[in-house]
């Protein structure tokens, strides 16, 4: 529970200047993708404020830096095991509601892990919470029912949606090649219609950016004022240019978390096509390979296999010695709820072309080349004329660094979300008043 304070008028936030927060995120590994480096940072950075800092994850698990406890929340984690094996398992395995509905999911083709996880956290706070006496929780969109249960028991939630996962299904089903395909990847994202419901019952809000803030507001139906935007930080003093390393020339980069039809990479696989025919480039992928990707099999059919390079995970410092070599980044993105390769190949002075999709207009900026989403030829027309103008490449290497050093920053990340926490405990204080009130009224 809440430990039991109410804050009186006198004494705004004078309580909770140091809260024990609780970080709920059901994959939290940083090199994977978004959500587990948000984690990461986030958790860092508030501690770094002085607040103490759990985090309960499920696999794959986080790496978090000392001080930090990292609470360990089991699963079957049956995506990490090859296809043919993820039906196949001990029955004994099935010894609980949340690893029987893990292991139908997988059966049936739906994604039930943001569920599951929920459950088990539910669980584990229900059991623990006395214990640790957790001011806050933030769940790291998972938005499941276990976070209803969670806020029901007392506790102050606050939730992060990075961004409507129903634009990943709208552009899917898009993409998708067959009538029997396209009910598989709407089968796999039902888990929407859980997070919709749970969404309306909760009250406190975070995300990355204005554009997710109108998306969220429209596709959840929320009221405006339960939503904050945050930007997410980028740490540049982790994420700047290394000198030891050279510039290449021809040299392109993309970070490409999921192989699925919002991260654009066919078109710029049909972009680097184009340019082979006169220039001798090369693609930099960074990323995993995904065993039905939605580009699989692309490079060859288009001639370019021996020019395209998959390094997959990797980790940071190497992804920042990979910003350094990079002539430029392309993120060709058909939707971005944040942008952090943008983000991050611009703390390291690295020239940018990105799509006008989704938030990128609003972190790019001027300070790298905007073109629209899904054009091939675009594309084709920004990197040559980027490749021709070294110039322009420095200008824009010198105002990238510039922008996300003044605009994107972790600990003014922490800081705001902190605030959201306060607002969350001052509400959940003024609604144990209210049934305290309701109660004397009654007994009287």
């Amino acid at each position: 529970m809440l430990r039991g304070f109410v804050l009186a008028p006198d004494t705004r936030y004078s309580v909770i200047d140091y809260m024990r927060i609780c970080l709920l995120s059901y994959r939290s590994y940083q090199y994977s993708g978004g959500q587990g480096i948000y984690i990461r940072y986030l958790s860092r950075s508030l501690r770094n404020l002085g607040h103490e800092v759990h985090v309960v994850s499920g696999p794959p698990y986080p790496e978090l830096d000392d001080g930090i406890r990292l609470i360990r929340l089991p699963s079957l984690d049956l995506y990490s095991l090859p296809r043919v094996n993820r039906l196949f398992i001990d029955p004994r395995k099935l010894n609980s509601v949340p690893n029987l509905i893990e292991w139908l999911g997988v059966c049936l083709g739906v994604f039930t892990e943001p569920a599951t996880f929920g459950m088990r956290a539910y669980r584990f706070l229900r059991h623990h919470n006395h214990h640790h006496s957790y001011d806050v929780i933030h769940d790291n969109q998972s938005l499941s029912y276990g976070i209803l249960k969670i806020k029901e028991s007392g506790i102050p939630v606050v939730t992060t949606i990075h961004h409507p996962v129903t634009i990943d299904l709208e552009l899917a089903v898009k993409a998708a090649k067959s009538l029997w395909q396209s009910w598989g990847i709407r089968r796999w994202y039902t888990f929407i219609n859980m997070q919709r419901k749970v969404a309306k019952r909760l009250s406190h809000f975070i995300t990355g950016s204005q554009n997710s803030y109108r998306q969220i507001i429209d596709i959840f139906e929320i009221p405006e004022e339960r939503l904050r935007v945050i930007y997410d930080g980028v740490d540049s003093s982790i994420f700047s240019q290394r000198h030891d390393v050279k510039r290449l020339e021809n040299r392109l980069l993309v970070i490409n978390s999921g192989d699925t039809p919002l991260k654009g990479l066919r078109y710029l696989l049909e972009a680097v096509a184009v340019l082979r025919q006169q220039r001798q480039v090369e693609l930099i992928i960074i990323g995993k390979q995904m065993e039905n990707g939605y580009t699989k099999g692309l490079t060859d059919r288009l001639g370019i296999a021996g020019c395209v390079t998959h390094l997959g995970q990797v980790t940071t410092a190497e992804l920042v010695r990979q910003y350094s070599m990079a002539t430029m980044v392309v993120v060709p993105s058909v939707y971005e709820g944040f942008g952090l390769p943008a983000a991050e190949a611009m703390s390291c002075s690295t020239p940018v072309i990105s799509t006008t999709a989704g938030a990128l207009p609003e972190i790019v900026g001027d300070a790298g080349i905007l073109v629209p989403p899904a054009d091939t030829k675009a594309l084709v027309e920004a990197i040559a004329g980027l490749l021709d103008n070294p110039g322009k490449r420095a200008h824009l290497g010198k105002l990238g660094r510039e922008r996300i050093r003044r605009m994107l920053n972790w600990e003014n990340t922490a800081k705001e979300t902190a605030e959201v926490y306060k607002e969350a405990v001052e509400y959940q204080n003024s609604i144990q008043q209210k049934k305290m009130f309701v109660l004397g009224e009654i007994k009287e």
